[in-house]
């Protein structure tokens, strides 16, 4: 499988958008890199971007970015809130797909040293990449920022992991890194007061503040031993963050990465910013994402905010995720599309075209068109997502149902169930389909001499081979939705018993239908061993689902 590495390059420049393409066009010019996002700020004047692609063609899109900046970036003509020492000020590698940290560390160490020696720009190594465990944090390794840079670099201590020691004026330094994923986010606040933004940054970040005398804010700061400034420790782990003022919208803001989203998830960033606000006389009127977010994090959010609202977590991802935004305000400065700002969604390959992804007249009509796919095993493995999707919808309905609010937790395990065994049909209804056409393909191979005819024969016999794991595993999954659809039947809303029933009678169909397609298929095989199990097992699913659904029905009837 593919190796996949993330690059999220931060540049100098965040108001003219012409630099900024300039910038963009080269990591485009790689052929295989995916550009996934550019985020430019004009109070921070930075630019964040975001591409991906496989390891070499990431390390050559960020060299060529990280040269053109260096040519069309002056550093001595910078301003901007933002903390920054260079005009690539940070350049972070992350893994993304089949890809181990360590690799990613080594990739992060081979862009390094051919930035600082075709570049001659001073490299520091930080997080998983650095060399020395104070270069570490990115904090440290950029104090002083750009205007500190020309004595620092003067320093034995300070001598770059890459590059010269020699201050390049026009570029600054870059810090390059191997990172886990990091969320940037921008707790928006009802307050100008950027002193205010920055205490309650120092509220919660994991740094905290410098400890004083008498616990005064105009109170001497207290040193241990070593002269070192004691910190009281702010709330929330795995977290950086400052207060600034955004001219562009008029507000202050605390601005936050969170270096380690297992950690601190960025839903209870936000929680602990709105407590810790409030209880400064302050109120977070929303957030804005900076970049891009996995799934998983806005899924994480959207289902702790209707667990608090006592709502069922069984309900489609799209309505996840919106409850996810309107409960942190992702789009109260700007809109917050998923499509563009979730990781997963940007890297989605565009162009396949699916059958779920037909509509249902589409899908119908494609059906029976001259192909022969989509045949049964799709048909069988839609009609299982239906069922499924309809015993989901009677725990759904049972979960918001009037007086029935002590139950709506019992009700939702019930639907997050039954949304899963859905989720999995729907892609089985096209790799369905992928399956018959592999036994397709494996039929159309050149068979004139022996060597193409032993090839051929053996493509023939895998293809078929996975021709039946497709519909058996068809049948296995819709079985389950059985006891969905029986639970139910049983015990869930009476108004909705006969959306039960019907789910049953589709999954019957989805299984018997499936098994069809198991039984034609085993028929090609000469793996008679393989076949004689497959065959058996399907059978007591057969038998079993015939078995569930007399019961189902029972019931139904026995409630009409």
């Amino acid at each position: 499988m593919k190796k996949l590495i993330e690059c999220v390059p931060n540049f100098s420049e965040g108001r003219d958008m012409n630099i900024i393409k300039q910038i963009t066009n080269q990591i485009e010019s790689v052929e295989g890199i995916k550009l996934l996002d550019v985020d430019p700020g004009a109070a921070t004047n930075r630019t964040v971007v975001t591409f991906v692609g496989t390891p070499d063609e990431v390390i050559e899109a960020a060299f060529r970015a990280i040269k053109k900046a260096s040519e069309i970036i002056d550093m001595s003509k910078h301003k901007g809130e933002h903390p920054r020492f260079g005009a690539t000020d940070v350049c972070p590698l992350v893994p993304v797909a089949n890809i181990t940290m360590e690799e990613t560390v080594i990739y992060a160490h081979k862009l390094s040293k051919r930035i600082g020696e075709e570049l001659n720009i001073p490299i520091y190594c930080y997080e998983n990449a650095a060399f020395d465990e104070k270069r570490r944090n990115l904090a440290y390794c950029r104090s002083g920022e750009y205007e500190g840079l020309k004595d620092k670099l003067s320093k034995p201590e300070w001598k770059p992991d890459f590059g010269p020691a020699i201050f390049n004026a026009k570029s600054g330094a870059t810090a390059v890194s191997a990172r886990d994923f990091l969320i940037a986010v921008n707790f928006n606040l009802n307050t100008t007061s950027t002193r205010r933004a920055n205490a309650l940054a120092y509220d919660v970040r994991e740094k905290g503040r410098p400890m004083r005398e008498g616990n005064s804010i105009n109170g001497k700061i207290v040193k241990d031993d070593k002269g070192e400034q004691i910190m009281i420790p702010g709330s929330l782990k795995a977290t950086k963050a400052i207060g600034w003022f955004i001219d562009e919208y008029g507000i202050a803001q605390v601005s936050m990465n969170i270096t380690n989203a297992s950690v601190t998830p960025l839903h209870i960033a936000f929680d602990e910013v709105c407590k810790k606000a409030q209880e400064r006389g302050l109120r977070v009127t929303g957030a804005e994402v900076v970049g891009l977010v996995p799934l998983k994090t806005m899924i994480a959010a959207g289902k702790h905010y209707l667990k608090k609202q006592n709502r069922s977590l069984g309900i489609h991802q799209d309505e996840i995720i919106k409850i996810a935004v309107k409960s942190m305000g992702l789009d109260d400065l700007k809109p917050f599309d998923p499509r563009e700002k979730i990781i997963e969604y940007q890297i989605e390959d565009k162009n396949i075209k699916r059958l779920v992804d037909y509509t249902c007249t589409g899908f119908a009509n494609e059906t029976a068109s001259e192909s022969p796919a989509p045949g049964g095993g799709s048909i069988s493995a839609y009609m299982g997502a239906l069922g499924a999707a309809l015993g989901t919808m009677v725990a759904n309905l049972s979960s918001h149902k009037a007086g029935w609010d002590n139950r709506w937790e019992e009700f939702s395990n019930w639907a997050e169930k039954g949304q899963k065994i859905k989720d999995e049909l729907l892609y089985l209804v096209d790799e369905d389909t992928n399956a018959f056409n592999r036994i397709m393909d494996a039929f159309g191979l050149p068979k004139k001499n022996e060597s193409e005819i032993t090839i051929r024969k053996q493509a023939i016999q895998e293809a078929t081979k996975y021709g039946i794991q497709i519909p058996f595993r068809v049948m296995e999954v819709s079985f389950r939705g059985m006891e969905i659809c029986k639970a139910m039947a049983e015990f869930g809303n009476p108004n909705s018993v006969t959306d039960a029933g019907v789910g049953a009678l589709a999954i019957r169909s989805a299984v018997m239908g499936a098994y069809l397609n198991v039984k034609i298929n085993a028929s090609g095989l000469d793996d008679k061993t393989f076949v004689a199990e497959v065959i058996s097992k399907g059978a007591e699913i057969e038998k079993q689902t015939q078995k569930l659904e007399d019961e189902i029905l029972k019931i139904v009837n026995s409630k009409i």
